[in-house]
């Protein structure tokens, strides 16, 4: 069985993020999204709310499990018995990155390989930050994430804002 580790912050999913789960079941019987608990980073969710929102966002797909985790990616890819990693590349830049990140993974583990799929265009200018920016300033950001999504993110601005004022 053909096990793919798709991993990242996902705060919160986008459409882009499931576009790219999506077409990597095309290529791995199984695709475990790893959500990547980072204390370095200041995300808007909890790892377990990003769990529970990938999972309803997923629900229609067989075959996708979704599964938070720390420390190494390599650690996590041999936990959890796959042998790939999938990320999504929007531009150049994204590139260059998941390049260096592929290569050092690589010569942590040479059975870990990474396949690259590109976002479609649609997507290209997509990403969490961009929606979490737009939802702080009210936008709509329903033409970016899942309708599960949309409610949730403005929901922790509107309990952020609330906090910061008592």
């Amino acid at each position: 069985m053909k096990r793919a580790i798709y991993p990242g912050s996902f705060d919160p999913i986008t459409f882009g993020h499931l576009d790219v789960i999506e077409r990597s079941l095309r290529i791995a019987d199984e695709v475990i999204v790893g959500v990547l608990n980072n204390n370095s980073k200041n995300p808007l969710f909890t790892s377990e709310e990003r769990v529970k929102m990938i999972e309803e966002a997923t629900s229609h797909l067989k075959n996708v499990k979704v599964v938070a985790f720390e420390g190494l990616l390599v650690d996590f890819v041999k936990q959890m018995n796959a042998n790939h990693v999938v990320r999504g590349l929007r531009a150049v830049t994204d590139f260059e990155y998941e390049l260096q990140m592929s290569q050092l993974n690589n010569a942590l583990d040479e059975d870990i390989d990474t396949v690259f799929l590109t976002t479609r265009l649609e997507y290209a200018y997509l990403s969490s930050s961009i929606t979490k920016e737009i939802a702080m300033m009210g936008g709509d950001i329903r033409k970016f994430v899942p309708a599960c999504v949309v409610d949730k993110v403005y929901d922790k601005y509107q309990r952020r804002e609330k906090n910061e004022q008592n």
